[in-house]
């Protein structure tokens, strides 16, 4: 296809009253980060439509700006299979789980003067969002009884974890009139919900807070559990004929962590394999400064972590989660046909059995291992 065809000319009518959401963006969405977002848009709708197996990935404080709505519906459309979240995200969507409020505010309150006078009235402030200390307190409160109960007694994975209080929280959420917000959500679809840094949040303070006061009764966490049953998510689209997809809001460590499940299959653990197959990320990061929210889908080819065959499926887009979110989920919702839900939580210790078999049957594993 020449670069200049004549299906890419800039011939738009004016824009008219009334535009659904969807022509809107295929037809004015059309260069700089606007156009990034119409493709991010246009391959989210591809890859679905191509039945994907799908991992999302959230950084930032995207729960406490009210993004839990947007999500929910996507997973309850069978949009988004598995997801690797902050702490943080997952601890703040209960406060909506428990009815608890948070505010808009403005840019005003942004600038920083009046935070002074907002800790002395116990009022938190997440740049323009805020809501009482008590809210944290109440929270804290809440999921500590939750996670003192017998069936956390354990060693686990995250997912687990998360899909325990997801069970909590879905009960809490029901007897309270409200419609389940993301971890209670994930809970009734069976989408699994990682935290590559569980201590990193206020979940994994309270997990500490149990350890500090009777350790031989508090949850413990093992990470390898985790980097195996999101290795074995993406094996088992390969090898179902599927496309592995990464739907990247943010960077940070959700990000590295979905990527790195290729390099663990290949490189790790020995098993061919050549790269997730679609790669949209929106972040406000820039590559140069070689952190990991910038790095750009070719990067991430020379690591392995993307087919380079797939680089036409990759879309990166510089602007806020809290503008493209929103516009992404309306328009794959208005576009793609619901898919029934993977349920891969259920699955999991099925699909852990085959990737270790596979790796039993690896080189690099008989070079390793004298069995």
């Amino acid at each position: 296809m020449s670069l200049m065809d004549a299906q890419r000319r800039m011939s738009q009518p004016p824009l008219q009253e009334g535009l659904p959401l969807t022509e809107l963006i295929d037809t004015y969405f059309n260069a700089y980060n606007a156009a990034r977002l119409r493709e991010a848009c246009q391959v989210l709708v591809k890859l679905l439509d191509e039945d994907a197996t799908v991992g999302v990935t959230l950084s930032g404080a995207l729960t406490p700006a009210g993004l839990g709505s947007v999500l929910v519906p996507l997973i309850r459309a069978g949009f988004v299979d598995y997801i690797a979240s902050t702490g943080a995200n997952l601890y703040h969507d209960l406060h909506f789980t428990l009815g608890y409020p948070l505010y808009r505010s403005t840019a005003h309150i942004a600038s920083g003067a009046a935070d002074v006078e907002l800790r002395k009235k116990g009022i938190i402030r997440i740049y323009d969002v805020l809501f009482d200390q008590k809210v944290l307190l109440d929270t804290d409160d809440w999921l500590y009884k939750t996670i003192l109960g017998d069936e956390f007694r354990k060693t686990m994975g995250t997912s687990e974890l998360h899909h325990r209080i997801g069970a909590h929280a879905l009960e809490a959420a029901r007897g309270r009139g409200i419609d389940p917000p993301v971890v209670a959500t994930c809970h009734e679809y069976d989408v699994p919900i990682y935290a590559p840094s569980p201590g990193d949040s206020t979940l994994g303070m309270n997990v500490s807070a149990i350890w500090t006061a009777r350790p031989e009764i508090a949850p413990a966490i093992n990470p390898a559990i985790d980097v195996a049953e999101t290795a074995s998510i993406v094996l088992e689209a390969k090898r179902g004929g599927r496309p592995s997809a990464v739907v990247v809001f943010g960077g940070g460590a959700p990000k590295n962590f979905l990527l790195q499940t290729e390099p663990q299959l290949h490189e790790v653990l020995g098993i061919e394999e050549k790269g997730h197959d679609y790669f949209v990320q929106v972040t406000d990061a820039r590559p140069d400064t070689g952190g990991l929210s910038g790095a750009t889908p070719s990067e991430a080819v020379s690591w392995g972590k993307i087919d380079p065959d797939q680089l036409p499926n990759t879309v990166v887009c510089y602007t806020d989660s809290t503008i493209a979110m929103p516009l992404m989920a309306a328009y794959a919702l208005a576009k793609a046909k619901p898919r029934t839900p993977r349920r891969l939580y259920r699955r999991m210790p099925e699909l852990v059995e085959v990737l270790r078999s596979e790796h039993r049957r690896t080189a690099l594993y008989r070079g390793r291992w004298k069995d």
